[in-house]
């Protein structure tokens, strides 16, 4: 089975690379964009076949390495 954790700064939390990449976008000529917000994908192949228990197996990894939960939220999708 297949996971996919999107791994994103809680709203609030300074995001110096988002900033960055605003500037720069700006810099290229790109006109119109407003806040970026940059974050991370990770994809997961489990051995799990039941949907349930794999959710439950990506959240635990989200909780104790995956993400910052201070900071950060997640977002999994099982297929």
């Amino acid at each position: 089975m297949k996971a996919r954790v999107h791994v994103m700064l809680k709203d609030g939390v300074l995001d110096p690379q988002g900033q960055a990449v605003a500037h720069a976008l700006g810099t290229l000529g790109f006109q119109g964009v407003g806040e970026v917000r940059q974050g991370k994908v990770i994809d997961l192949e489990l051995a799990e076949t039941d949907r349930t228990r794999a959710e439950a197996q990506v959240r635990e990894m989200c909780e104790k390495l995956l993400a910052n939960t201070v900071i950060e939220r997640f977002d999994i999708e099982i297929g």
